[in-house]
C-alpha cells in the first residue's frame, strides 16, 4: 500500500515533466550533458559518438524491466551508485509498474527523472521474438542520410598562390570546404550498418593527391544472433574495464558529474564518427554463455605517421591531409592489432582479463629527450590488464590492473560509498607507471597521456535541501618523471565546488568556482636552465537557464584569474546570453547568442559551448578582446526531412591585423563560419 501511495504522490509531478518532455528539445538535453562531461577538460572529445548514441536511445528507449548495468551505463548522466540502487530496487520489489517508481529509488531527484524520460520506458515481462524475418527488415528497418558542409568566407594563408620557381601554387592542395556524408540503418537493436566519408578544408578531393573523399568508413554490427551476443564488422570500437588496456571509447574524467568517474566499457561496438585514428578496422565478436563472456578481435589499417627516416618519429593524429608533409605522413604506416577479453559476471561482483597486442612495419624511435624517456619504442607492444567490480552493501569497489611487456605498471581504483540517498561520495586512487605508455589506453588522468602520474581523487554530492544540490571534488596529482614543458617532477591540485538551485521546472541556476595549482617551466633570457614555479588559476561561473512564454534564455558571467612564470595576477572575463525560440506555427527553430570576451593573457583564454547543427558540438577558445555571435535555424520540412543552418562570427577588438598563425592566418581581425546539415530519415 505505502508503494501505491507513493507513487500516486508523485504521479502528478511526474506528468507534468513527461507534458513539458514532448516540448523539450531532445538534442538539448545530451548537449547539457556532454556540456558537463567536458566543462572541465580542454581536450577533443568525440561530441558525434556521445549524441549519436543517446539520440538512438531516445529513439529506442531502454526498458528499465528488462535492463541490466551494461544497458544502463549507456545513460552517461547517471552514476554508479545510481544504476545499482535502480537494479537492487527491481530485484527486491520485482519489475516496475510505472514510470511514477522512478521517484522511489533512492540517489534519484526530480533532475535526474526529467532526464531519463527521453530515453526509457516500463514495459511488461513478456519477450519478443527474437527470430528476424527478411520482410521485416525493409518493413521496419529505419534508415538516416546526413549531409554536411562548412564554409569560411575569410581566405586562410594555406589558400593563397605563392609564387615558386615553377610558377604559382596554393599550399592547401584542396578547397576551403568541409564536407561529410553519412548513412546509417538500423532494424531494432539488432542489425546496424553504414558508412561515413569526409573531406576535411583544405583537403583534396578527386585530384592528384585524393581519388575520392579523404576518410572513408564503414560497418556491420549484429546483435543476439544465436550464440553471439555482438558481431561487428569494418570499422568499429573496444572498451573493456577501466580502460587501461583498452579504451576507443568516450572516457571519463573529471567534471561537473563529479561521482562519475569510472569508465563505461561497452565492449565491442560500432563505430560511426569522422575522428581518423582512434578507431579499430577489421572484425571481432563477443559470445555470452551464462555468467561468462568472451569477446575476441582483429584489426588492420593503416596509420599517419612520420617515417622520413625509415622509422616512426610520431604518429600523426590530426586526420589532416593538406599539405605535401601531411600528405606524406598518410597511412604510412600498417598496424595490425588483435586481442580478447574474458569476463565472468555475477549479481554482486564482475571480473575480467583484456590482452592486446599492436605491430607496426617501423620502429617507433622518438628523438631522445628528458620527458620522453619512458616513451614506447620498437614495433611491437602487448599489453595485459585485470578488471574487477564489487558490490556490498553501500559500498561500490571498481577498479583495474595492467602491465606491458616490459612490466611496468598502471592500477586505478575507486570505492564509491553512500551512506545516504541525499550523501554520494567516491574515492579514486591512480597510479600508471612512467613506463606504461600503450597506444589505446584512455582511463581517468590529469594527463591525456596514462603514464606517469599517480593521484587521488575525492569527489561528494550533497543534497541538503529540496530543489538544492553540491558537488565537489578535490584531487591531488604527481608527475614523478619529466613532462613535455616541465622538466623536472612535478604535482598540482584541483579545487572544484558547484552549486545548482532548481527554483521550479522553467528556472535553474548554478554557481561554479574552481582552483588549480600545478608545476610549470619558469624561464627568461638572462636563465641557462629552467626552473619550476606553481601556476594558479581561479575561475568563478554562474549560470541561469529560464523559460518565458516560449522562449528560453540562458545568461552566463564567467572570470578567471591566473598567475604564472613569476607575475602577478592576469585577469579574464566572459559573458553571453542566449536566446531559442521554436515557433508553434511552422516547424521552425531559432538559436542565438552574443558574447563578450576580455582575456589580453592566453593564459586566461575561455572555452565556451555553443549551439551547433546536429552530431556537431562547438567549444571556441576565446583570448584577446572582442565579441562573438551566432545563429542556428532548424527547419523541419516534414517529419522526416530537416535542414540546419549556422552562421558564427568572431570580432576582435584589440588592434589585431591577423587571425591565426602559419597557413591557417587569416587577415583582418574577424573570422566567420558557415555550416549546413540536410538530414533525410527513411
Amino acid at each position: 500500500m505505502r508503494k501505491i501511495y507513493l507513487i500516486l504522490i508523485g504521479a502528478f509531478c511526474i506528468g507534468v515533466l513527461t507534458a513539458q518532455q514532448t516540448e523539450q528539445n531532445i538534442e538539448q538535453i545530451i548537449a547539457d550533458v556532454f556540456e558537463e562531461y567536458t566543462a572541465e577538460s580542454e581536450d577533443d572529445i568525440d561530441y558525434e559518438t556521445f549524441f549519436q548514441e543517446l539520440l538512438y536511445l531516445s529513439e529506442n528507449p531502454v526498458d528499465l524491466n528488462r535492463a541490466d548495468r551494461e544497458t544502463l551505463i549507456k545513460l552517461m548522466f547517471l552514476n554508479d551508485v545510481q544504476i545499482e540502487n535502480m537494479l537492487f530496487y527491481i530485484y527486491r520489489f520485482g519489475p516496475l509498474n510505472s514510470i511514477y517508481e522512478l521517484q522511489l529509488i533512492d540517489g534519484l531527484d526530480m533532475t535526474d527523472i526529467r532526464r531519463m524520460l527521453p530515453f526509457v520506458v516500463v514495459k511488461g515481462a513478456l519477450v519478443e521474438d527474437q527470430r528476424i524475418y527478411k520482410h521485416d527488415l525493409i518493413k521496419y528497418g529505419k534508415s538516416e542520410f546526413i549531409a554536411r558542409m562548412d564554409v569560411q568566407p575569410e581566405i586562410k594563408k594555406g589558400y593563397q598562390l605563392v609564387e615558386h620557381e615553377v610558377g604559382e601554387s596554393k599550399t592547401y592542395a584542396g578547397s576551403s570546404v568541409y564536407n561529410s556524408v553519412k548513412y546509417k540503418y538500423h532494424f531494432k537493436d539488432r542489425i546496424h550498418a553504414g558508412f561515413s566519408l569526409e573531406k576535411d578544408a583544405g583537403e583534396e578531393l578527386f585530384g592528384k593527391n585524393a581519388k575520392f573523399y579523404d576518410f572513408s568508413s564503414a560497418h556491420i554490427q549484429l546483435n543476439n544472433f544465436r550464440k553471439f551476443k555482438t558481431i561487428v564488422i569494418g570499422d568499429y570500437k573496444a572498451s573493456f574495464g577501466q580502460g587501461l588496456v583498452l579504451n576507443s571509447a568516450f572516457g571519463m574524467g573529471k567534471s561537473s558529474l563529479v561521482l562519475n568517474v569510472n569508465q563505461r566499457a561497452s565492449g565491442l561496438k560500432k563505430y560511426s564518427s569522422t575522428d581518423e585514428y582512434n578507431f579499430f578496422r577489421g572484425m571481432g565478436a563477443t559470445i555470452k554463455y551464462h555468467n561468462f563472456e568472451s569477446s575476441a578481435f582483429y584489426s588492420d589499417k593503416y596509420i599517419d605517421a612520420d617515417t622520413a627516416g625509415g622509422y616512426i618519429t610520431s604518429i600523426y593524429k590530426s586526420g589532416l591531409h593538406r599539405t605535401v608533409s601531411e600528405i606524406l605522413k598518410r597511412k604510412s604506416v600498417h598496424q595490425q592489432v588483435f586481442g580478447f577479453n574474458a569476463t565472468f559476471t555475477h549479481s554482486f561482483m564482475q571480473m575480467g582479463l583484456t590482452v592486446a597486442h599492436t605491430s607496426l612495419n617501423y620502429d617507433i624511435q622518438a628523438d631522445p629527450v628528458g620527458y620522453n624517456l619512458f616513451y614506447f619504442r620498437g614495433n611491437k607492444q602487448t599489453t595485459a590488464g585485470l578488471n574487477y567490480r564489487l558490490r556490498w552493501q553501500k559500498l561500490y569497489f571498481a577498479g583495474e590492473t595492467a602491465v606491458n611487456q616490459n612490466l611496468y605498471a598502471a592500477t586505478v581504483n575507486s570505492l564509491t560509498f553512500s551512506p545516504h540517498s541525499l550523501l554520494n561520495m567516491v574515492l579514486l586512487y591512480r597510479y600508471y607507471s612512467p613506463g606504461y605508455d600503450t597506444f589505446y589506453a584512455n582511463s581517468f588522468a590529469e594527463n591525456s597521456r596514462v603514464n606517469n602520474e599517480s593521484g587521488l581523487y575525492m569527489g561528494v554530492e550533497v543534497r541538503p535541501y529540496r530543489k538544492w544540490k553540491l558537488s565537489a571534488y578535490f584531487d591531488s596529482y604527481l608527475f614523478p618523471w619529466l613532462k613535455y614543458t616541465v622538466d623536472a617532477p612535478s604535482q598540482g591540485e584541483d579545487c572544484f565546488l558547484q552549486i545548482d538551485y532548481n527554483y521550479n521546472r522553467n528556472t535553474n541556476m548554478f554557481l561554479r568556482l574552481k582552483s588549480e595549482q600545478k608545476d610549470v617551466n619558469m624561464s627568461s633570457e638572462s636563465d641557462v636552465v629552467s626552473h619550476i614555479l606553481k601556476q594558479q588559476k581561479y575561475a568563478a561561473r554562474y549560470q541561469i537557464n529560464y523559460k518565458i512564454e516560449g522562449f528560453t534564455f540562458r545568461n552566463q558571467i564567467e572570470t578567471l584569474f591566473t598567475k604564472s612564470n613569476g607575475n602577478a595576477f592576469t585577469h579574464g572575463v566572459s559573458m553571453f546570453q542566449d536566446m531559442s525560440y521554436s515557433f508553434t506555427d511552422i516547424a521552425l527553430q531559432v538559436d542565438v547568442r552574443y558574447q563578450f570576451f576580455d582575456a589580453v593573457d592566453y593564459d586566461n583564454r575561455f572555452y565556451s559551448y555553443e549551439k551547433d547543427v546536429l552530431y556537431a558540438f562547438s567549444i571556441p577558445m576565446y583570448y584577446g578582446v572582442g565579441s562573438r555571435y551566432y545563429l542556428n535555424l532548424k527547419y523541419e520540412f516534414n517529419k522526416n526531412i530537416a535542414l540546419w543552418f549556422k552562421l558564427a562570427q568572431t570580432r576582435y577588438a584589440d588592434d589585431r591585423e591577423t587571425i591565426g598563425s602559419g597557413n591557417d592566418e587569416i587577415q583582418g581581425n574577424k573570422k566567420t563560419d558557415v555550416r549546413f546539415l540536410l538530414k533525410w530519415n527513411f
